[in-house]
């Protein structure tokens, strides 16, 4: 699943799917939005036998794929399941995550465009993005892989002392 060669800083990046190896870097990039920013809803760290599990329990239709460059893993997005009920089985639910010291460099762009394909691949028809916060970034993220605005869920969750609003975005896929 190599990304196509873009623009100069995501040059030789390749996206594949996660494997129990890529745990703890997986780790440090979502622990360090879990403990310093509110873009999850997590108020503590996840430890690499946690993150183990959690990526032994994505495979098949809800996978994680890794953006690799020069050997690091850099970001990571996976698709799970959107709700429990079987009529729901048809949506999945994407998230996208990008080391700190490498946004703003198409990483996200990769691995969104690439978590797209692989939903149709797998014959999902419906993604849904959560986005918290005030995270403009993700939200125009999203609306450039296709992604339309469908709601707001106000003030659900709470992190550092404030009320973080949900924004709900949506993508069909055919």
């Amino acid at each position: 699943m190599g990304a196509p060669e873009r623009g100069g800083s995501v040059c030789s990046m390749e996206i594949r799917l996660a494997n129990r190896g890529d745990a703890e870097d997986v780790a440090a990039i979502y622990n360090h939005e879990a403990t310093r920013e509110p873009t999850v809803l997590d108020l503590r760290p996840r430890t690499v036998a946690e993150q183990q599990e959690w990526l032994a329990q994505r495979s098949g239709a809800h996978s994680v794929i890794v953006a690799v460059s020069e050997g690091e893993v850099v970001g990571f997005a996976s698709l799970s399941p959107y709700r429990p009920r079987p009529g729901y089985n048809t949506s999945v639910e994407s998230s996208v995550f990008v080391r700190r010291d490498r946004v703003r460099q198409g990483i996200g762009q990769l691995l969104l465009d690439s978590l797209v394909a692989l939903a149709a691949e797998h014959g999902f028809h419906s993604m849904i993005a959560r986005i918290v916060g005030d995270n403009e970034a993700s939200v125009a993220l999203h609306e450039r892989c296709g992604f339309d605005v469908v709601g707001v869920e106000r003030e659900v969750g709470r992190k550092f002392g404030r009320w973080l609003d949900c924004t709900v975005m949506q993508r069909l896929l055919g």
